[in-house]
C-alpha cells in the first residue's frame, strides 16, 4: 500500500557559505543544524586533500557560521590533534555531544578512529590508545538508540586501500566510543550492506530502509536494495517490506 501525501519543499538560499560537497555529515545539536565535513575532489581550494574537516552551523539554514576552519590541508596534518577530513562517515548526537565515527577510504586507508564535539570547535578523540575493534570498513550505517552508538554494515573497498574484500551484516555499539559490543544479530536479517545516509530511530527501533554496495573490481555492479527491517535490539530484526514502493537504491537519506 503506498500512501501518497501532498507536501512542497522550501528553498531557504541557492548561495550558502559553505563550498559544494558530497557526503558531509548532517546532525542537529544544540538547537543548531551541523555541517561536518565533505569531499569534492574537483576544487582544489576548498579540498586540498579531496576530503575536508571544516564544520559548519547555522539556526536557520539561511545564515551559516564557521565553526571550525579545515585543518586537513597537507602532509603536515596531524590526525592525534584533529579528525582526518573524510566523507559518508558516521554521524551521531549522544550523551550531549556530536560524534564522528569511522570514515571513509578517500585517503587510501581506513579510519578507525572515534571524536566527539560539544562545540563543534574543539574535537576529542574517544579512543586514542586503540583502534575500534571492528574490521576495517567504510559506509557504514551509524544511528543513536538507547544511550548508544550503533554502527552496522559497511564494506570494504580494495581499489581505494589494500584490504580484502569484505561485506559486512555485523552489529556493534557502545555509550562511550571507546568500549565496544558485539551484537549477535539473529537471523532473518538484512543481507550486509551500507551507504545508507542518516539515521533512522522510530518507535524505539533502528530502521533499516534500503541501501546497498558500492562496486568493487570483483563485483563492478553496485548493489540497490529497496526492503525495509526494524529492530529495538539488535539481535531480532523484524521485515516490514522486502519491496518498499520507491525504487531500490543507495545513498538515500534517512531521518
Amino acid at each position: 500500500m503506498t500512501d501518497e501525501v501532498d507536501y512542497r519543499w522550501h528553498c531557504v538560499t541557492e548561495c550558502a557559505p559553505f563550498a559544494p560537497r558530497d557526503g558531509a555529515g548532517a546532525l542537529v545539536y544544540d538547537g543548531r543544524m551541523w555541517l561536518l565535513g565533505g569531499w569534492n575532489p574537483g576544487d582544489k581550494t576548498h579540498f586540498p586533500r579531496i576530503c575536508n574537516n571544516e564544520v559548519w552551523s547555522s539556526r536557520d539554514g539561511l545564515d551559516w557560521t564557521l565553526v571550525k576552519p579545515n585543518t586537513f590541508l597537507d602532509a603536515h596534518f596531524d590526525p592525534r590533534a584533529d579528525w582526518e577530513g573524510r566523507h559518508t562517515a558516521g554521524y551521531a548526537v549522544h550523551d550531549g555531544r556530536m560524534w564522528i565515527v569511522g570514515g571513509d577510504v578517500n585517503q587510501g586507508h581506513y579510519h578507525a578512529d572515534v571524536w566527539y564535539s560539544t562545540d563543534g570547535a574543539r574535537w576529542t578523540q574517544a579512543n586514542p590508545s586503540a583502534p575500534v575493534p571492528w574490521a576495517p570498513r567504510a559506509l557504514h550505517y551509524t544511528v543513536a538508540m538507547h544511550d548508544r552508538i550503533w554502527i552496522m554494515g559497511g564494506q570494504t573497498v580494495p581499489q581505494l586501500a589494500a584490504e580484502e574484500e569484505e561485506r559486512y551484516g555485523d552489529i556493534w555499539n557502545s555509550e562511550d566510543g571507546l568500549r565496544w559490543n558485539r551484537i549477535e544479530r539473529r537471523e532473518p536479517a538484512w543481507a550486509p550492506r551500507g551507504m545508507i545516509g542518516g539515521s533512522a530511530v522510530f518507535k524505539d527501533r533502528i530502521w533499516i530502509l534500503g541501501g546497498g554496495l558500492y562496486d568493487t573490481p570483483a563485483h563492478p555492479g553496485r548493489v540497490f536494495y529497496s526492503d525495509v527491517w526494524s529492530s529495538g535490539d539488535g539481535v531480532d530484526w523484524t521485515l516490514h517490506t522486502p519491496a518498499a514502493p520507491w525504487a531500490s537504491r543507495t545513498t538515500n537519506e534517512v531521518a
